[in-house]
This record gives C-alpha cells, sequence and structure tokens, in this order.
C-alpha cells in the first residue's frame, strides 16, 4: 500500500513483520517489529499516511507511527488471525476483520475497542468504508455481504444472493452502490439505500477473486482464476472489454486514477497495463519470478508497486 503522496509504501510478510520503503531509493525506512505470527493486512490511515495498521494471524492488530515506526498501541480482543484492516477516512477508527466472523472497530487515539460487528456465520474476508465513515462494508465466506452502522455498531442490510464465498466488496465513489465479486464465477450490484440487488455481472469461466470501481464510479473492473480481466459499465451492468493474455489467475485488479489503465497481478508471475476501451494489453511487467499476489498505483498514477511469492517487491515507473 501508498501512502497518499507516494512517497513510501509498506509491505507485510511471513517474516512477522512489516516493512515501511522510500518510493524514490527503493530503501528500507522503517521495519516494525512485535507481531508473533504473519502479518496478513496492512493499511495506511490515508490521507494523511502517519500511521499504519497492521493485522496478524497472531489475532492481534497494531498501530504505528509511519515516520518513526514507534509501535501506538495494540488491539487484543479477536479470537481467530485477522485477514484484513482499514481506517476510516477521518482516521479515528481502524477496523479489523477476522476468521472469527467478527469485525472490531477500534479508536485510534485511545486504543481501545468501540465495538463488535457479530452476524456473519464465517470468516470476513474483506471490509471497507463509505467515505463518509458512517458505514461499513464486509465481505464474509458465508456468501453474503453486511452493510453496518459505524455510530452504533449495528447492521443495516444483509446482501444475500452470491452462491459462494466473497472475494471483495466495494462502495462506488458517492456510495449509491456496491459491488461484490464472489467464487460463484459472478459479480453482483446492490443499492446501498435499499440493499436490494440490481444486477448480476457474468461471463467469467472461474472464481471471480478481484474487483474494484474505477473513481468516477462509472465502470466496474474484474479479475477472475479464469486469467482473465473483465470490465462493465456500473450502471447498465453491460459488458464492455474482456482483458485476455494472462496465462495464470488474476487476484488483483485496479483502475488508474484517471481511468485510463488497468492493472492487474497474475500468478503467471507477470502484471499487465491494459487499455479498459479497447482491452488492449499495453505493457507487461516482468521480472518476478514467482506468482504476483498484490499491485497497486500510487495516487498519481505514475509509480506502480508489484509484491510476490519470490519475497520481493517491485517498483516500476
Amino acid at each position: 500500500a501508498f501512502n497518499k503522496s507516494g512517497s513510501c509504501f509498506i509491505t507485510g510478510s511471513y517474516d512477522r513483520t512489516c516493512k515501511v520503503w522510500s518510493t524514490a531509493s527503493g530503501e528500507e525506512l522503517h521495519t516494525l517489529e512485535g507481531h508473533k505470527n504473519v502479518v496478513y493486512a496492512i493499511g495506511f490511515n490515508n490521507p494523511y499516511g502517519d500511521k499504519i495498521a497492521t493485522g496478524s494471524f497472531d489475532k492481534t492488530c497494531k498501530l504505528w507511527s509511519s515516520e518513526t515506526g514507534k509501535c501506538y498501541h495494540t488491539f487484543k480482543g479477536h479470537s481467530a488471525e485477522i485477514v484484513c484492516v482499514g481506517f476510516n477516512p477521518q482516521s479515528t477508527i481502524v477496523a479489523t476483520g477476522s476468521m472469527d466472523t467478527t469485525a472490531k472497530l477500534w479508536d485510534v487515539q485511545h486504543g481501545v475497542e468501540i465495538s463488535t460487528l457479530t452476524g456473519h456465520s464465517a470468516e470476513i474476508i474483506s471490509l471497507g468504508f463509505n467515505t463518509t465513515g458512517d458505514k461499513l462494508l464486509t465481505g464474509s465466506f458465508d456468501h453474503t455481504i453486511s452493510v453496518w452502522d459505524v455510530n452504533t455498531g449495528k447492521r443495516i442490510h444483509t446482501l444475500i444472493g452470491h452462491r459462494g464465498e466473497i472475494s471483495n466488496a466495494q462502495f462506488n465513489y458517492d456510495c449509491s452502490l456496491i459491488a461484490s465479486s464472489s467464487m460463484d464465477k459472478t459479480c453482483r450490484i446492490w443499492d446501498t439505500a435499499t440493499g436490494q440487488c440490481v444486477g448480476t455481472l457474468r461471463g467469467h469461466d472461474d472464481e471471480v477473486l478481484d474487483l474494484c470501481f474505477d473513481y468516477t464510479g462509472q465502470y466496474i473492473a474484474t479479475a477472475s482464476a479464469d486469467a482473465t480481466g473483465r470490465v462493465y459499465n456500473a450502471m447498465t451492468h453491460q459488458f464492455m472489454m474482456k482483458l485476455k493474455g494472462h496465462e495464470g489467475e488474476i487476484s488483483k485488479i485496479a483502475f488508474n486514477p484517471q481511468g485510463s489503465r488497468v492493472l492487474t497481478a497474475s500468478a503467471d508471475k507477470t502484471a499487465r497495463l491494459w487499455n479498459p476501451q479497447t482491452g488492449e494489453c499495453c505493457q507487461v511487467l516482468e521480472g518476478h519470478t514467482d506468482e504476483i499476489f498484490s499491485s497497486a498505483f500510487n495516487y498519481e498514477g505514475d509509480t506502480i508497486i508489484t509484491g510476490s511469492k519470490d519475497n520481493t517487491c517491485r517498483i516500476w515507473r
């Protein structure tokens, strides 16, 4: 994950640490040590970028200073591995999702638990706040997505319809829509206000592993184990373009901030840049010696980081 200015980025590792790196030089700035197991989930408190949250298989989440590497708080309370973390936009709350089927909200300033979000019947695999920070989305292996009221900790909607585990769920830019991807080979679009499914995106031949809106909320890009990406119109639900060229499953997909490129990360050891309007592959990022499981644009859209099972991270400009 990049900080907002793109000056540094962070990586979590099976070596039980999180490292902070300089984007310009590629040098290590800090090693955040203290977890007793895999650091699986990481996040910056963008747009500020002065704090980092790390979620670990040791069942704790830690809050760090990105400037000094100091640990502010250790959040204890989950009874199983933490697999996703996220800050609210105001940087006052950290949310954690766990294999114990719950999400928890934590107070950044005081280091205490605010609430436990109970209701899923299987692990929570993804979470995300809306732009105002009053709603939280959780996607679960129980085939459902929940929308929560952050202030009360109560569930507003349960989005039911998928027939497989959820891989990701996201709000669009104005939070009027929610898109979800699933192991059932489909994506669904939901009305945030009513909790109703308003569209199903079909076409993939295997599990859909990731999805994202572009920054305007007009388009949705999906990534699948069938080695293709697909681009859909978020409003009409019409299939627009197929991104074909990878030779292994695609686990991550992202639009650049301008919406002019799509980035995919694959088990075929490459990342690719695509034109979403034409479906053309513009560039193949080659060099990793094992599958790429993570990739990200900076906010300017002119730098990319990729993380691989070969234990390296690469910076592409």
